[in-house]
């Protein structure tokens, strides 16, 4: 791809932009569905739960779902070969589900809908990253890894911004229609699911080539070859469940650092998006890095970057500098993520791409979910101290990857 300097298969591309347009309709959801059932447009059965504990069921039953389901998912596209079919059809559910919020006003339905749509999206990312890998070889797997997560991450961090504006300039008058700021909300994130569901229709498919997988779906714990106590596609999943949950715990803190810093919800969403704003600008460099001179030396340096990053957020007595540490850690999960994915890439074998790098996405995807737990719990003994335990969790990933990890480039 010209202006890249290394090469990108149209079709990544593709994906990449296809990836950012569901994304901006998913994170849509993470600010509007909470606005949606506090304003009373809402009823039925709570069976017994406050709102706010529904609000958190609806919105975790997505991540853990989607987590949960990877392994599998990834597992059967490896079984048909069929990347881009698995991913439609997550695409489909999603864009149909996303318009059923416009004719329920249950609880138990939200619920139901974010159940399924939680299992769409693990139809959705195994493939993807699988489709990603397998166009990719081991000169440019991590570029192309990073270009795929930046534009991703990009569509994720936009939804947020202008969800709530969209829900707040309501009603809007169509074609002598009056539509609510939630209906045009639900519209929107359905028209970006099915924008992408055209994108890779149109402009993506596998590979010429596809090597259909004839393995047993089991994840790997132990080295199978003996060199090392553990599989290194199992040392990576430890490491990015160490890393995500040491970045989620922010988000449950918004309270406490905003008391803290003598600050209010703006400087707090600027913080909070500083991780993703170095997500975006360094994935892809640090990927096509990771090419040139190896995976390892990016995991081992963005483990041990993020150590002191997230403790120093326990610390932090200015707005300006919890900003700093949250950008660093950002650096800390760019130099984590990409190269990651890349190695566990260069190490699949017989079609397995969509398995073995879910065991990655899963356990992001479960950092993300308890990152918040855990500092909700953490907190009452003192601010500093989920940070103190994300920065442990970070000093063991870091001795795993260096005891456990071997490089995949160059030899």
């Amino acid at each position: 791809m010209v202006g890249l300097g290394f090469d990108v298969d149209r079709r990544v591309l593709a994906l990449a932009f296809a990836r950012m347009a569901d994304g901006v309709g998913n994170s849509f959801l993470i600010i509007v569905l909470p606005l949606y059932i506090a304003s009373g447009l809402v009823s039925g059965r709570t069976f017994g739960l406050t709102e706010s504990a529904i609000i958190g069921i609806v919105l975790s039953m997505y991540g853990l779902l989607n987590s949960v389901s990877q392994p599998l998912t990834g597992y059967l596209s490896d079984r048909t070969g069929h990347r881009q079919r698995f991913i439609l059809v997550g695409l489909a559910i999603l864009a149909a589900m996303n318009l059923v919020y416009l004719v329920v006003s249950s609880y138990a339905a939200l619920v139901g809908i974010r159940v399924i749509q939680g299992i769409a999206v693990a139809f959705i990312v195994p493939a993807s990253i699988a489709l990603v890998n397998e166009l990719a070889t081991t000169g440019n797997r991590g570029g192309n890894m990073g270009v795929y997560n930046t534009f991703r991450l990009i569509g994720f961090g936009a939804g947020p911004v202008v969800a709530g504006a969209v829900v707040a300039a309501g009603p809007y008058s169509v074609l002598s229609l009056t539509i609510s700021g939630f209906d045009a909300a639900f519209y929107v994130a359905a028209g970006t699911a099915a924008l992408s569901f055209v994108l890779v229709a149109v402009l993506v498919s596998d590979p010429d080539r596809v090597e259909r997988s004839r393995k047993r779906l089991r994840i790997a714990v132990r080295d199978p070859t003996g060199k090392t106590a553990l599989d290194t596609t199992f040392t990576l999943g430890l490491a990015s469940l160490f890393m995500a949950t040491s970045i989620a715990l922010f988000a449950t803190l918004q309270p406490q650092v905003n008391a803290l810093l003598d600050q209010g919800s703006t400087w707090f969403g600027i913080q909070f998006a500083a991780f993703i704003f170095a997500q975006v600008l360094l994935q892809t460099p640090i990927g096509r890095a990771s090419d040139q001179y190896g995976r390892k030396p990016f995991l081992l340096a963005g483990l041990l970057l993020l150590g002191p990053t997230t403790l120093v957020q326990g610390f932090v007595p200015t707005s300006e500098l919890m900003f700093a540490a949250r950008f660093a850690q950002g650096v800390a999960g760019a130099m984590v993520f990409a190269p990651a994915l890349a190695l566990a890439g260069d190490l699949a074998t017989g079609g397995d791409s969509g398995k073995r790098l879910a065991v990655l996405t899963m356990a992001f995807g479960f950092g993300i979910a308890a990152g918040p737990l855990l500092a909700g719990f953490l907190v009452p003994y003192g601010f500093a101290v989920p940070f103190a335990f994300g920065a442990g969790l970070s000093v063991v990933g870091l001795v795993l990857v260096y005891t456990q990890v071997e490089e995949t480039v160059g030899t």
